[in-house]
C-alpha cells in the first residue's frame, strides 16, 4: 500500500538521509570523489581529452603552490591569535568579571580573502580543541536579539569542534547525542550556560567560547555594541572571547564604541600582511615561478594586476582571473595540451591529429619561422606534411622552454640592478619588470636609457657592489630555482658563461683608479709652470691641454664600468629579455594574450548585457521561436518582458500605461489572430494579457528601467536614455 495514502488528511515526512551541518551521514562513509564524477558536467568526451588533462593538473599545481604560501602567510598571526585566545583560559578570579577579552584582526579592504583567514583560525582552533567558534555575519545580526540567537545556535551546533579525524563509531555516537536540534527561540543565554555546563567536561576546562565578527564595519553601532555589553556582563560565567575583523583602521572601533562600551572589553590588535605585499609575494613564487611553463603576456598580467590594485585589493579575485586566463589558454584545442614538461610533451606530440598540427600553422610566430626557411622542399614539408613537423616541433618546444627559464633569469639580474634607482623608471618590481620587458623591446625605451645613464653616474664602489649584488642573486636563482628543473642544466650553461664574463669585467673597474687633483703635478714631469705665461691666450691653451691630459688618465676606469654595462645589455638585455613580438616560433602554446576575453569575462558589462538579453532574447536562449530577422521587429513569440521593454524604446520620458498596455495587447493578440489588431482596440482587454502586462512592467521597474510617477498617476518614468 502506497504509505501517503489515509483516510483523513495529512502531512506526511520522508526522510532522505540529511544529516546536521557539517557531520557525516551514519549509513554512509565519505568517499573521494573521482575525476569523473568532478567533471561530469563538461562530458567525458571533453574530460578526456589532453588539454583538460592539462589544464587539471596545472591548475592544481598552482593552486596547491599558492595554498601552502597563504598558509605560511597567515601563520604567524593565526599562532598568535590562537595563543591570545588559549591564554583567556589561564585567566581567573577578578580578572574574568566582566571584562570581555577582545582580539582585533587588522585585515586590509580585501573583503573576499576574509573568510579563507578565519577559516584557518577556525580549524587551528579545533586542531588543537581549544575553543568553540561561531562567525557571525553582519547580514544574520540586523537586531540583537537575532545576534544573540544566531551566536547560541552557532556554538552549541559548532560540530567541527570534535575533531576531523574521529573514528566513525565516535562519530556516529556525536550524531546520536546532538541529533536534536535547538530551536531559534530556544537559543537563549541561559540555554548557553547550561549546555556549557553539561559539556564542559567533555569539551575540557580550558575551552574557550570565541565569537567572530568578520566584517566589524558592517554591524549596526548599536547592536554592536548592546552586543559587547551583554557577552560582558556573562563573560564571569562563560568564557567568551571576541575577535574583530577590521578591514580599515583601528579608528573604526574607537569610533564606533563608546567609553562605557570600550571600557568593558580588554583588545589586543594584530596585523595581517598587507594585501599588495601579499600579491607580490605570491606573484614571485607562483605565478612568475620558472617552475610553470605557462605564462601570461605582458598586457594580460598588467590588466589583472590593475583590476587588484584599483578595484579590489582581492587576493582571491586576481587568482580567479588567472584561472580563468589559464583555462581559455588550454582549452583552445589539444595542440596547447603541449603546454606542460618537456618530457610530456614530447608524449603529447606523437598523439596530436591534423586539425591539431593545423592550428600550429595558423600561430602568429610560425609564419616567420617558414619564411626563415631557405630551402623551398623543407617549406612545403612544414606546411603539409605532419610527420616533418612532428619531428621539428621537439627542438622548436625546447627552444621556447629555455627562452622562458633564460628571460626569468636575467628579469632576477636587472630587478636588483634597477629596482631602487631613483624614481624607478622601469620600476621597482617583479611583475613591473616583467611587463615591460614582455610589452615591448626594453632597450629601445626612454626609462631604459635613463636607468643606464644613472648606472654611469655611480661612483666605483657603489658600481661593483650593486653589479656583485646583482650576480650572487642571480646565481643563487640558478641554482635554487632553475638547476632541478628538466632543462635547468641547459639555461645554467647558457647563463653562467655571460655571468662570468660580467664578473671578469667588473673586476677591471674594482681595479682601476681615478686621478687625483694632489697627484696631478706629479705625472705631468715636462708640463711648463704657468707662471712663466706671458699672455692669455698662451694660458687658455696650456689649461686645455691639461684638462685633456687629466681626461685621458681618468678615462680606465670609466672605460671599464661602460664596458661592463655594454656586456650586461648585450648578454642580458638585449639577449634575453627579448620582447613578446621576438620570442622564439609557436611561443603562443605557453604564453595566453587574449586580454579582449579577459576584460569581457572578467569586467562585466551589465547594462550592455541586459540591453541585449531583453532586445534580442535568441542571443542567450538560442530558440527559434526568438529569432529575428532584424533587432528592431517585434512578434508575439517574445517573452513579454521583451516585448515590453522594446516597446518602452520607442517612448520618451514619460510613459502613458494604457497606451503601453494597448500597443503591448496588440503585439499579442496580433500574433495570434488575423487581422486581429484594429478590433483589439475596440475589445475589453484581457485579464490575462493585464496581468501579463503588470508583471512585464513589474519587472522592468525592478531592472530599474522605469519608475512609477509621482505627478501623474497612470504614467511611469523612463531611466534610461
Amino acid at each position: 500500500m502506497d504509505p501517503t495514502i489515509s483516510v483523513s488528511k495529512g502531512v506526511f515526512v520522508f526522510k532522505n538521509g540529511a544529516t546536521r551541518a557539517g557531520k557525516k551521514a551514519k549509513t554512509h562513509k565519505r568517499k573521494r570523489p573521482d575525476s569523473s564524477a568532478v567533471n561530469s558536467l563538461l562530458g567525458e568526451e571533453v574530460v578526456r581529452q589532453p588539454f583538460y588533462e592539462e589544464y587539471s593538473q596545472a591548475w592544481s599545481q598552482v593552486s596547491g603552490h599558492i595554498d601552502d604560501l597563504q598558509q605560511r602567510t597567515y601563520a604567524r598571526t593565526l599562532e598568535q591569535l590562537v595563543a591570545f585566545v588559549v591564554a583567556q583560559g589561564e585567566r581567573t578570579g577578578a580578572d574574568k568579571d566582566e571584562v570581555l577579552p577582545t582580539a582585533a584582526l587588522l585585515t586590509g579592504i580585501n573583503q573576499p580573502d576574509h573568510l579563507s583567514q578565519f577559516e584557518a583560525f577556525t580549524q587551528r582552533l579545533h586542531a588543537k580543541r581549544a575553543a568553540r567558534v561561531c562567525v557571525l555575519q553582519s547580514r544574520d545580526c540586523a537586531t540583537v536579539k537575532t545576534a544573540v540567537e544566531t551566536m547560541v545556535f552557532g556554538l552549541v551546533e559548532d560540530n567541527l569542534a570534535v575533531g576531523a579525524d574521529v573514528e566513525e563509531s565516535e562519530e556516529e555516537d556525536v550524531v546520536e547525542r546532538d541529533s536534536k536540534r535547538l530551536r531559534r527561540s530556544q537559543c537563549t543565554l541561559k540555554q548557553l550556560r547550561s549546555w556549557y555546563a553539561n559539556n564542559k567536561g567533555a569539551e575540557g576546562s580550558s575551552c574557550q567560547l570565541v565569537v567572530i565578527l568578520p566584517d566589524f564595519e558592517c554591524f549596526s553601532a548599536s547592536v554592536l555594541q548592546d552586543f559587547i555589553l551583554i557577552l560582558s556582563a556573562h563573560c564571569g560565567s562563560l568564557p567568551f572571547v571576541l575577535v574583530l575583523g577590521v578591514a580599515t583602521a583601528m579608528s573604526a572601533v574607537h569610533g564606533t564604541l563608546p567609553y562605557h562600551v570600550s571600557s568593558k572589553i580588554r583588545l589586543q590588535v594584530f596585523q595581517t600582511q598587507a594585501a599588495p605585499v601579499g600579491l607580490n609575494e605570491m606573484l614571485d613564487r607562483v605565478l612568475l615561478s620558472p617552475k610553470y611553463a605557462f605564462h601570461l603576456s605582458g598586457k594580460a598580467f598588467k590588466f589583472l594586476t590593475h583590476i587588484f590594485l584599483y578595484y579590489d585589493f582581492s587576493i582571491h579575485g586576481f587568482i580567479q582571473g588567472f584561472k580563468f586566463c589559464l583555462m581559455e589558454h588550454f582549452f583552445a584545442g589539444n595542440s596547447f595540451a603541449l603546454c606542460t614538461d618537456y618530457s610530456r610533451a614530447l608524449g603529447r606530440i606523437k598523439h596530436l591529429s591534423h586539425d591539431d598540427m593545423e592550428s600550429i600553422r595558423r600561430l602568429p610566430s610560425f609564419r616567420p619561422y617558414v619564411e626563415q626557411i631557405n630551402d623551398c622542399k623543407r617549406i612545403i614539408a612544414v606546411l603539409t606534411d605532419d610527420d616533418y613537423l612532428k619531428k621539428k616541433l621537439p627542438q622548436l618546444l625546447r627552444d621556447c622552454m629555455l627562452h622562458f627559464l633564460l628571460f626569468r633569469s636575467a628579469l632576477e639580474f636587472l630587478t636588483e640592478l634597477v629596482g631602487d634607482l631613483p624614481r624607478h623608471p622601469l620600476g621597482k618590481l617583479h611583475r613591473e619588470l616583467y611587463v615591460n620587458c614582455m610589452n615591448k623591446p626594453i632597450a629601445a625605451t626612454p626609462e631604459y636609457k635613463e636607468c643606464w645613464q644613472m648606472l654611469g653616474f655611480l661612483s666605483k664602489d657603489e658600481f661593483v657592489g650593486k653589479v656583485t649584488r646583482c650576480l650572487d642573486r642571480t646565481e643563487q636563482f640558478l641554482a635554487e630555482e632553475i638547476s632541478p628543473l628538466e632543462l635547468g642544466g641547459a639555461c645554467v650553461d647558457g647563463m653562467r658563461p655571460q655571468l662570468q664574463a660580467i664578473r671578469q669585467a667588473l673586476d677591471d673597474v674594482a681595479k682601476g683608479t681615478t686621478v687625483s687633483p694632489e697627484t696631478a703635478g706629479t705625472m705631468r714631469p715636462n708640463a711648463p709652470n704657468l707662471a712663466q705665461v706671458t699672455s692669455r691666450h698662451e694660458l687658455q691653451a696650456q689649461l686645455l691641454q691639461r684638462s685633456k691630459e687629466d681626461k685621458d688618465r681618468a678615462q680606465p676606469p670609466a672605460t671599464a664600468l661602460q664596458k661592463t654595462l655594454q656586456l650586461i645589455e648585450t648578454h642580458l638585455v638585449r639577449g634575453h629579455l627579448r620582447a613578446l613580438q621576438d620570442a622564439p616560433p609557436i611561443h603562443e602554446l605557453f604564453v595566453f594574450s587574449d586580454i579582449a576575453t579577459v576584460r569581457r569575462n572578467i569586467i562585466g558589462a551589465p547594462r550592455a548585457a541586459l540591453h541585449t538579453a531583453l532586445n534580442n532574447p535568441h542571443f542567450y536562449m538560442q530558440c527559434r521561436c526568438c529569432e529575428l530577422q532584424d533587432q528592431s521587429q517585434l512578434v508575439s513569440t517574445l517573452p513579454d518582458l521583451s516585448v515590453v521593454y522594446k516597446l518602452h524604446l520607442e517612448c520618451g520620458r514619460m510613459i502613458n500605461l494604457f497606451d503601453w498596455l494597448q500597443a503591448f495587447r496588440s503585439v499579442v493578440i496580433g500574433g495570434e489572430q488575423d487581422g486581429g489588431v484594429e478590433n483589439a482596440a475596440q475589445e475589453q482587454i484581457d485579464p490575462q494579457i493585464q496581468a501579463r502586462f503588470t508583471r512585464a512592467v513589474a519587472e522592468l521597474q525592478f531592472l530599474g528601467y522605469i519608475k512609477m510617477s509621482k505627478r501623474k498617476t497612470d504614467h511611469a518614468t523612463r531611466l534610461t536614455w
